[in-house]
């Protein structure tokens, strides 16, 4: 049927092939979008996960060493912690018995707080 559009000798696509490959470009690219950006998000969300465990594993160490001292931002950048491009850990309890920490990422489309008990257990 494609060939009865073209002419003798005639070489290349016609229109109506064309717009048959950007509407099908277009249904996919519809359905990656959203995908991409949900994966971009979780991502983000990751990386709030992962900077709150390595600040409580860096608190973990401070209080290692100076077990009825309380901890601060400095304290647990000098003991290893090195924060991610958008994240925020804030500091509740600040002594061994009584830490909390709650991370969040600022960057991402639906970002999730995440909150660390004195045990080390994060929720959500």
């Amino acid at each position: 049927m494609i060939s009865s559009f073209h002419k003798r000798g005639q070489k290349g696509f016609t229109l109506i092939e064309l717009m048959i490959v950007i509407a099908i470009i277009g249904i996919l690219a519809a359905i990656a979008i959203p995908q991409f950006t949900a994966y971009k998000a979780r991502g983000y969300n990751v990386a709030a996960k992962a900077d709150l465990k390595n600040a409580y594993t860096a608190a973990q160490t401070y209080f290692g060493d100076n077990p009825s001292a309380s901890i601060d931002d400095t304290s647990l950048k000098g003991n290893g912690y090195v924060p991610t491009v958008g994240v925020t850990v804030t500091i509740g309890g600040a002594t061994q018995t009584t830490l909390t920490m709650t991370s969040v990422n600022s960057l991402s489309s639906t970002p999730t707080t995440y909150s660390i008990t004195p045990a080390g257990a994060i929720t959500p």
